[in-house]
């Protein structure tokens, strides 16, 4: 049976996830691919955490150019998060012919054009799945089932910690910072806690869903994005007494000249509009194709094992394809 070789890039709660999600499922994911799957290189300095997992040392090193011209490993896998090192890293691993998995939202969106240049140059594949959205499928389905549509629009609520805070502030009656403080006291909010709030996190997965579903790269400083950090009590209850909720959409639209209209914003949304009932720390994405009509894509948008789910589903694919 043939050994599918990966190298990690980074161990944190991703990486962790991605980690159990093999050791939980190896049977399933070798039996359907007929083949082992191997973590042989870990990339990460902090060796000595405990992640709730068996790691053996001799698996860690420090030394990115050790995974990247490896001729034995196939695929890398980063999930260091960030713009840099991980937009270089992932360069140079395709340029050693590596095959490259990712769940960076803020590397992807920022170096799109560039990082599939060199994916195309170089004959390797790019997944990146995990980027938009945690475990739900919707990239892997707008680049392949969906594929035959003409796109008209994408709403999202793209952003687990504001949908957390906007949720308790509409179904609690909580302002907007007890509402943070009990979203980072449960582990959804950041200490620092701009790039959810801000909207910073929901342009990054709206430029990479326009990016694909319209085929046109627009850099997420450049897509008009507000944040919830000016919601009041008072916004929720007007919207209320509308028969409204408020969420953070990232709306993107194609016009009929083939520009696009963006924005990343607080809406009011009916109550009967099917993303009004997402709550709490769930995602969703509702899309319009001129052939399948309106579908909408739920779940846990973010969690190690979610994530790491679909970075495993990536992987999977490159090995299905070409490995």
């Amino acid at each position: 049976m043939k050994t599918v070789k990966i190298g990690l890039l980074g161990l944190g709660n991703i990486g962790t996830g991605t980690y159990k999600t093999l050791e939980l499922n190896r049977d399933e994911i070798e039996s359907t691919l007929k083949a082992k799957v191997d973590i042989v290189r870990i990339l990460e300095r902090d060796v000595d955490r405990d992640r709730g997992i068996h790691v053996p040392p001799e698996k860690f090193t420090s030394d990115p150019d050790s995974i990247f011209t490896d001729p034995d490993i196939d695929i890398v896998i980063e999930l260091l998060g960030g713009i840099e090192p991980a937009t270089s890293f992932m360069l140079s691993a395709m340029e050693n012919g590596k095959h490259v998995v990712t769940a960076n939202k803020a590397a992807v969106a920022a170096n799109y054009p560039r990082i599939m240049e060199t994916a195309e140059k170089n004959g390797v594949m790019f997944k990146y799945e995990a980027s938009v959205g945690g475990g739900i499928p919707i990239l892997t389905s707008i680049d392949g089932p969906l594929r035959a549509n003409k796109f008209h629009e994408v709403l999202g609520i793209l952003n687990g910690t504001t949908n957390y805070i906007m949720t308790m502030m509409t179904k609690e009656g909580l302002d907007y910072n007890t509402a943070l403080k009990e979203a980072q006291a449960k582990g959804f909010a950041e200490a620092d806690p701009t790039a959810d709030v801000e909207g910073i996190d929901a342009a990054n997965k709206l430029s990479i869903l326009m990016a694909l579903m319209f085929d046109q790269y627009v850099h997420p400083e450049d897509i008009p994005t507000t944040g919830i950090s000016a919601i009041t009590k008072e916004d929720i209850e007007s919207a209320r007494a509308d028969s409204c909720v408020i969420k953070l959409i990232a709306k993107a639209s194609k016009n009929d000249d083939g520009s696009l209209n963006y924005e990343v914003r607080p809406m009011r949304l009916k109550e009967s509009h099917p993303l009004a009932s997402i709550n709490m720390e769930f995602n969703a994405v509702f899309v319009e194709g001129n052939a399948v009509g309106e579908l909408m894509f739920y779940g846990k948008g973010a969690g190690p094992l979610p994530t790491g789910s679909a970075v495993m589903g990536d992987v999977m694919e490159i090995v299905r394809r070409v490995l």
